[in-house]
């Protein structure tokens, strides 16, 4: 008997390689010479990388510097390597606790955005435009206006916007490739001022070490530039979801604020996002309970206790997120699922 198909909405941890993305790869890998070399190969391959590095400006109506990394992880890591202080909000990736130091943690309003009031000093802020576990969207302007008028550097990871949303007026933009169709071990760190980056040897206008990647750039290339109308459908497939799990006796997080359409968090009162996230699993459905990007556990979402969620209800909440791939079929056979763990959780 075949396996019924299954159903994956976590294209906020990954999502598939765009069709685009592939072939621009493996037409890439054909122009195998080193980027960095002398001879005529390496010239042609580094003609290739500096003509995607401008197809990826123009995509993204950049006109500041680029430059390509291993992912968001060691952009970010890159963007915070400063003398400067540093001030991020709570709700932000792992990746950026892990370079915090002994930086400042800004607090977040019960909606999940920042206070633009607690931005009072001189330094360099860390804060998502869209949070990857909520799908909360920053008041962008004011955040940008707020943290220029104090003299700051603004670190925007557009890791879950970045192909989606225009690009916020930040100083520095990291944006991963396996977030938007293009393939995992790829991205990029967009700034206004190479000044802003430490100098360490090596490649891209000497700001990073390590043979430049070109099949993988190639494909993250492709994928931004391929621009697709899937955020409608998404908007019309999450709010009928909201809808339902509302009805069901669940729920939405942040219903009232102002989030994207293709991440969405729900609360099923009295089961545990693990125990939710396994019967998913065993019912053939993908879904993950907070960030499932940092270590691959199933640990209660800091996202939800910064804003101030209780540990309890903190941890009854797990993420649901589309991609161009989603169909209707796969929100109604998530929902079916989602009453039936309910139901059973009701009569144990």
């Amino acid at each position: 008997m075949p396996q019924k198909p299954r159903i994956y909405l976590d294209h906020a941890a990954t999502t598939p390689i765009l069709s685009e993305a592939r072939a621009a790869m493996v037409a890439a890998m054909d122009m195998w010479a080193n980027p960095s070399s002398a001879h005529s190969d390496g010239r042609a391959a580094k003609a290739a990388l500096e003509d995607a590095r401008a197809r990826l400006a123009a995509a993204l109506d950049w006109d500041g510097e680029i430059i390509f990394t291993s992912g968001a992880s060691e952009a970010i890591r890159m963007a915070m390597d400063t003398d400067a202080p540093l001030f991020a909000s709570a709700v932000e990736h792992d990746a950026v606790f892990a370079n915090l130091g002994g930086g400042v943690t800004l607090p977040v309003q019960s909606g999940g955005t920042i206070d633009i009031g607690t931005i009072k000093e001189s330094g360099r802020y860390v804060i998502q435009p869209v949070n990857s576990e909520t799908g909360v969207i920053q008041p962008c302007d004011q955040l940008a206006a707020a943290i220029r008028a104090v003299g700051g550097i603004w670190i925007a990871d557009c890791s879950q916007s970045a192909g989606k949303l225009p690009l916020p007026d930040a100083d520095m933009i990291v944006i991963a490739g396996h977030k938007l169709g293009g393939p995992p071990g790829v991205g990029a760190l967009l700034l206004r001022d190479l000044g802003l980056l430490r100098p360490t040897g090596g490649h891209e206008q000497g700001y990073r070490r390590g043979t430049e990647n070109l099949p993988s750039v190639m494909g993250l290339v492709a994928a931004i530039e391929n621009k697709s109308s899937w955020l409608d459908e998404a908007e019309r497939l999450r709010a009928s979801l909201d809808d339902a799990i509302i009805s069901a006796g669940g729920e939405v997080v942040a219903a009232d604020g102002d989030r994207v359409p293709y991440i969405a968090s729900y609360r099923m009162p009295g089961v545990s996002a693990n125990s939710q996230v396994i019967a998913f699993d065993m019912a053939g459905i993908s879904i993950s309970a907070g960030s499932a990007c940092s270590s691959g556990t199933l640990k209660a979402s800091h996202v939800m206790k910064a804003m101030g969620w209780n540990d309890t209800a903190a941890g009854e909440v797990i993420r649901v997120s589309f991609g161009p791939q989603t169909l209707e079929s796969d929100v109604k056979g998530f929902l079916g699922v989602w009453r039936d763990i309910k139901q059973r959780a009701a009569a144990a």
